[in-house]
């Protein structure tokens, strides 16, 4: 009973040593009488008990690593606090286990290095305008050097750039200095813009009259043309029937009526005006030759 107690309990051990369940994105390295002899999949492996063990086991998962805050330099000599965070992932899990002691400080190091290298070419506004630069930089200098560790380095993110403290409110002067600025600019261009405007409205409106004048004289010329081409048709018309009429039997005599007419109508009425002056012929007392005179003179007319 003890024997198969052992026997069993040394199944168990055997089993145990060599049956492995490799988790999804994780990599097993496995060694064989202390070197390396191969990586475990996910799933089910088997190992040799007791000469086979599992060395090293790597994530494969995008790992994010916390890089301390350091002091970098400027190229204007200007210190600056910067604090950022970078983004990995193991690729090859044999050169993650052998090619570096601690890949994870290894890659740290190295990004504060070539952060504060990256910086130290750089003014300090670049640094504020530049963070995509460096990040890039950053990611360049540690992924050709981390080949080696079995890793590839994604990406670097700077969390913070913090100034000191004088340079920090320098800053936020210059800040409230060119906003102010542009609040001028921007009050003396609506200025501008508003004169401009009125200027222009004046010059539209005064063509607008000046073309509303324009029209009503062409109008008002164009009415005493029409009124005056009317009257002179009129006048045309009136003197043809009178000519028609005189030709007609009696029409001479009816015309040396009317003239008589007329003549002793403007006789009175110039003699019933005060203080008028009437020069007359010295025979006023023959009027038919006064109408005799008139006749002739429509005569010569005709």
């Amino acid at each position: 009973m003890e024997i198969a107690l052992v026997l069993l309990v040394i199944a168990a051990a055997f089993i145990i040593k060599s049956v492995k369940v490799v988790p999804q994105q994780h990599a097993w390295v496995v060694e064989r009488l202390g070197r390396y002899h191969s990586t475990l999949a996910p799933g089910l492996n088997f190992l040799m008990p007791f000469v086979d063990k599992v060395a090293y086991k790597h994530s494969l998962k995008e790992i994010p690593l916390d890089i301390a805050s350091q002091v970098c330099i400027t190229k204007d000599n200007t210190q600056l606090q910067v604090d950022g965070i970078l983004y990995f992932q193991v690729t090859d899990a044999q050169r993650a286990s052998y090619g570096s002691s601690n890949y994870l400080m290894a890659i740290s190091q190295l990004a504060q290095t070539s952060l504060r290298s990256v910086i130290g070419k750089l003014e300090l506004d670049k640094t504020f305008e530049e963070r995509d630069l460096i990040n890039s930089k950053v990611v360049a200098a540690v992924d050709e050097a981390a080949i080696n560790w079995g890793v590839k380095v994604l990406r670097y993110e700077i969390k913070d750039l913090t100034p000191p403290p004088a340079i920090l409110h320098s800053m936020q002067a210059q800040i409230t200095a060119e906003r102010e600025k542009r609040a001028l600019i921007a009050a003396s261009e609506g200025r501008r813009q508003e004169q401009i405007n009125i200027a222009t409205g004046e010059r539209e409106a005064f063509i607008a009259r000046s073309e509303g004048e324009k029209q009503a004289a062409i109008n008002q010329a164009q009415g005493e043309a029409a009124s005056i081409t009317a009257v002179a048709e009129a006048t045309a018309i009136a003197i043809e029937r009178i000519a028609k009429a005189i030709n007609q039997p009696g029409g001479h005599e009816a015309v040396q009526l009317k003239v008589a007419e007329k003549a002793v109508d403007a006789y009175s009425q110039v003699t019933n005006k005060a203080n008028s002056t009437l020069i007359v012929p010295s025979n006023m007392s023959d009027v038919s030759a006064l109408i005799t005179s008139a006749m002739k003179m429509v005569q010569v007319g005709k």
